[in-house]
């Protein structure tokens, strides 16, 4: 298997299994509060990682051009989003929410297809097709319940939306550093939303309600968006929401023991239209003849058939290592996503 679908997978495994833990701590904190040191645990976590991985400290080595990208991904993902987020799980259902969170991997591919030109194959249509009749099924209204859970789900869906664009943009700079990327988004974040949460009257938790939610934020949101984003260099936006849209059922299933909920008829539904797209997504094959255009980045890599530019030494081309390197023109045909080498048009 790809192992940049292992990293997409892996990200939604820590994702999807984090947010019933979420919802226990909703109970304990305010939303906003809850969100900042989450996203905190994250980053203090990641840069920890980071300074022990280089042995001190590093430039982020991100091009100039792309801080707007992250600054822009950041503010969606790592502010609006979260706070959206932990304000819907007090009104909505642990597996409920988890399914519901599939809407952010169909609004991620619209806007990679729409916005960012990013090509779509039928399968990969069909399945978001299927996501989306899912989550209709997962938030249709029954009877007078509606005026008093609708805010949840809604809520959650602007979470979604939040979601989706940092996506977007952070698959501008997906080349970079992973793990300065995740880590700068939570330490950023996390101190927005926990500076508000204060400002507003919130009070820190006690050590131990403190640690939980670092850790659950560590991982849940930490190690879980480094996968992403190595997810997104090797497989393009939509496909990696695609991939990522498996969160909401680890989530579910979680969720299903840790609460004392039922499970109605539409959940079941749901999730059935659910899997249908998440496995229409899994066997989507895409191959064709296409084009390299001459392209200079900097980025991990070995040498394979999209990397054969010449080293000044043979020791230093054996290997994974990284440096800016030239990509010449070249035309041939085989399976690919759209990764940071095959954004070309179709």
């Amino acid at each position: 298997m790809n192992k940049s679908v292992l990293y997409a997978l892996g990200a939604a495994a820590l994702f999807g299994a984090s947010t019933p833990f979420a919802k226990l701590l909703t109970g304990d904190m305010q939303p906003v509060l809850l969100a900042g040191l989450l996203y905190l645990g994250s980053g203090i976590g990641l840069t920890l990682a980071r300074l022990v991985r280089d042995r001190g400290f590093e430039p982020s080595g991100l091009p100039r051009n792309e801080w707007p990208w992250l600054l822009g991904a950041i503010v969606f993902g790592g502010v609006v989003g979260p706070a959206a987020l932990m304000f819907g799980l007090r009104t909505t259902g642990g597996a409920t929410a988890s399914l519901l969170l599939n809407l952010e991997a169909v609004l991620t591919a619209l806007i990679a297809w729409v916005v960012f030109k990013e090509n779509a194959d039928k399968r990969i249509v069909w399945g978001m097709l299927a996501i989306v009749a899912g989550g209709v099924a997962l938030g249709w209204p029954t009877g007078s319940s509606v005026k008093f859970s609708a805010i949840g789900p809604v809520l959650i869906g602007i979470a979604c939306l939040c979601w989706a664009i940092d996506n977007n943009l952070t698959r501008k700079v997906s080349a970079s550093d992973a793990l300065f990327i995740a880590g700068i988004k939570g330490l950023i974040a996390g101190s927005v939303n926990t500076a508000l949460a204060i400002s507003m009257g919130a009070a820190l938790p006690n050590v131990g309600t403190l640690s939980i939610t670092m850790v659950v934020g560590f991982l849940g949101y930490g190690i879980s968006l480094v996968l992403f984003v190595l997810a997104l260099r090797g497989l393009g936006t939509a496909r990696t929401g695609a991939y990522f849209s498996t969160a909401p059922f680890i989530g579910a299933a979680v969720a299903l023991f840790v609460f004392p909920e039922m499970t109605s008829l539409a959940f079941w539904i749901a999730a059935g239209l659910m899997g249908l797209g998440v496995w229409l997504h899994l066997t989507e094959h895409h191959a064709h003849e296409h084009l390299h255009e001459v392209l200079e980045h900097e980025h991990e890599h070995a040498h394979d058939e999209h990397h054969q530019h010449a080293h000044a030494s043979e020791a230093s081309e054996s290997g994974n290592h990284s440096h800016r390197h030239t990509h010449l023109p070249l035309k041939h045909t085989h399976p690919h996503y759209p990764d940071v080498h095959h954004r070309h048009v179709h």
